[in-house]
């Protein structure tokens, strides 16, 4: 992914950016891969946002959950569908899990977009 795909390129993490400065050909793929399945379906980009930060969050993945967080919000989404997203996670990844991630969705938000 190049940095321009990211309507806030500044805000990628320091290290994907590194990555992909050195990988550029796998970044790139990546990011193909990312449109080719967005493209398969008549979800809107604000809606597999939130739908992928309940994927980050269970698999653990503070870097994704803040990411998509991040996103969400690009797209549209409010605070209250973000924590809708995390509080969905509860009954499927347990308490400690959700309060993990509530906290660094909660930084996110509060950093902004």
């Amino acid at each position: 992914m190049k940095a321009h795909d990211d309507p806030n390129p500044e805000k990628l993490p320091g290290k994907f950016k590194e990555f992909v400065a050195k990988f550029p050909e796998l970044g790139e793929a990546h990011a193909q891969i990312g449109k080719a399945v967005d493209g398969y379906g008549p979800l809107d980009r604000k809606t597999i946002e939130l739908i992928k930060i309940g994927i980050s969050i269970g698999a653990g993945l503070e870097t994704a959950t803040r990411s998509h967080v991040r996103q969400a919000m690009q797209n549209g989404a409010t605070e209250a569908e973000i924590e809708q997203a995390v509080l969905a996670a509860y009954n499927t990844v347990g308490w400690p899990r959700m309060i993990m991630a509530w906290t660094w969705a909660r930084q996110q938000i509060d950093r902004g977009m």
